[in-house]
């Protein structure tokens, strides 16, 4: 009867540290994502999941072609998160024409992209602390040329870095 106790009780200290030890990374370190949209075609397909890295933005700074998670400008009424790619980072100028997506004038080379881009904006200057977001799916994605507001830093909640189901798709993002 001793050692069932003891069985019992090294089980439920294993068990209720399992789950405090994910529930902990699940909120500071990793989370997995399910991706209802299609608005990053081909990269991440509808009901893709993938894992973000919720502390990388700690040490350092969004980069371009980084696949973020984040917050929407709270303009939008949005009641759920986006994931699209970082195109252009503060003070840059952002301009779309012709198919194409210029930073400060150079054309940017997407290989990612499920089509070019069939609309002009810009030019704009992205402001101090935000970012200029876009999905690689550009011709059917919500996303900074269609939302007249900006998505700040703060806002970011983590970089997409894997897919991991369905298994035959199981790949580091790019």
């Amino acid at each position: 009867m001793k050692k069932f106790f003891r069985f019992m009780r090294e089980t439920i200290v294993t068990v209720g540290l399992a789950i405090i030890l994910s529930l902990v990374l699940r909120a500071y370190v990793v989370e997995g994502r399910v991706i209802p949209s299609g608005s990053m075609l081909p990269t991440i397909k509808i009901e893709d999941r993938v894992l973000v890295n919720k502390f990388v933005y700690d040490f350092s700074s969004p980069e371009r072609g980084d696949i973020i998670v984040f917050s929407p400008p709270a303009s939008l009424g949005a009641q759920y998160d986006f994931i699209k790619r970082v195109v252009g980072l503060p003070g840059e100028t952002i301009e779309i024409k012709d198919g194409s997506v210029y930073v400060n004038g150079q054309d940017l080379e997407e290989d990612y992209i499920e089509e070019k881009p069939n609309y002009y904006f810009g030019p704009v200057r992205v402001p101090d602390n935000a970012l200029f977001v876009l999905g690689d799916n550009r011709n059917k994605s919500f996303d900074s040329h269609a939302w007249g507001s900006w998505l700040t830093i703060d806002n970011v909640k983590g970089k997409a870095f894997l897919t991991y189901w369905p298994l035959d798709r199981f790949s580091m993002l790019p």
